[in-house]
């Protein structure tokens, strides 16, 4: 069983997202979503998200094959854990693919395969966008 790795914020779940993870399957058998913590959310976005870890994490759970909250401090103990054999990165999430490279190979995990999905719409199904107030 080919296992893939996906992380995001996951904000109100939409079209973007669902296209991400469809781009996901095709890289393997078995999606494992990890859901950002608010904490976190608000130290890299600069805001806290519409909706709390919980509910993002229960959203995410009815389109993947499992889904997981994310590290209070980013350790990438996850990523040893879990061991997947595939990490999918949205087109607009960091790290970008040649620091993720570097991650991988310091936490002793370069085997992962690293792809990058492709953009679906990004003018319109972006949760920047669609979360703005107003």
């Amino acid at each position: 069983m080919k296992k893939v790795l996906v992380f995001g914020t996951f904000d109100g779940l939409h079209e973007g997202h669902m296209k991400f993870l469809e781009q996901a399957r095709r890289h393997g058998d078995y999606i494992i979503g990890v859901v950002a913590r608010d904490s976190n959310v608000a130290k890299t976005k600069g805001s806290r998200p519409m909706n709390g870890e919980r509910s993002r994490l229960g959203a995410l759970r009815r389109h993947v094959d499992s889904a997981i909250l994310g590290e209070r401090k980013v350790t990438y103990g996850l990523i040893r854990k879990l061991r997947p054999d595939v990490i999918c990165i949205g087109y607009d999430q960091k790290p970008t693919m040649t620091e993720a490279r570097k991650i991988l190979k310091k936490i002793g995990m370069d085997r992962v395969e690293l792809r990058k999905m492709g953009p679906y719409r990004p003018r319109v199904y972006k949760s920047s966008i669609l979360n703005k107030p107003g």
